[in-house]
């Protein structure tokens, strides 16, 4: 154990930016863990470089910062379902809540980049801000806060509310 903490890797964005990191800090992703070699293996002691083609580099950087932080400082507590409240704040450890303080175009590239890299923590997190966005707002509410395109006319959406009355209970 002592030599896996001390093991450095590389991994690369697809912008091509190398960030060395700590083997247990980057064995958080299950994607980085099964590409590096098992401690018994002849070339588990040289250094290691993972590619990432699908994570850019800003949010590379945000995702090292998250399992840095995850892993040699403070694990993140587990994240209560359904979401207790709409501030994450309440949900998660100060740190967090203000680590996810993002645009939205930035919270989505993490929702991916954690996603493919299986991250879970960091995926628990940023799909718990996305419902914090969303709790306790109308359709309409959810659509302006995303930019999302109504795709029914008004007297569709009537139909569908009239036969679907539950939807409209809070």
């Amino acid at each position: 154990m002592a030599a896996e903490s001390s093991m450095m890797c590389t991994i690369t964005s697809m912008d091509g930016d190398s960030f060395e990191v700590e083997a247990r800090v980057a064995k958080m992703s299950s994607l980085v863990t099964n590409m590096l070699p098992d401690e018994g293996e002849d070339d588990a002691s040289e250094p290691q470089e993972i590619p990432l083609p699908n994570v850019k580099t800003l949010i590379l950087t945000k995702v090292i910062e998250f399992c840095k932080h995850y892993q040699l400082e403070e694990k993140m507590n587990e994240i209560d379902k359904p979401l207790k409240s709409t501030v994450m704040s309440e949900v998660v450890q100060e740190w967090y809540a203000n680590f996810i303080q993002v645009d939205q175009e930035t919270l989505f590239e993490l929702i991916l980049a954690a996603n493919y890299l299986d991250i879970r923590p960091l995926l628990d997190l940023t799909c718990a801000t996305v419902g914090s966005m969303i709790k306790g707002k109308t359709a309409e509410e959810i659509r302006q806060t995303f930019n999302i395109v109504g795709d029914f006319t008004p007297e569709e959406e009537a139909q569908v509310r009239k036969e679907n009355p539950w939807c409209e209970e809070s």
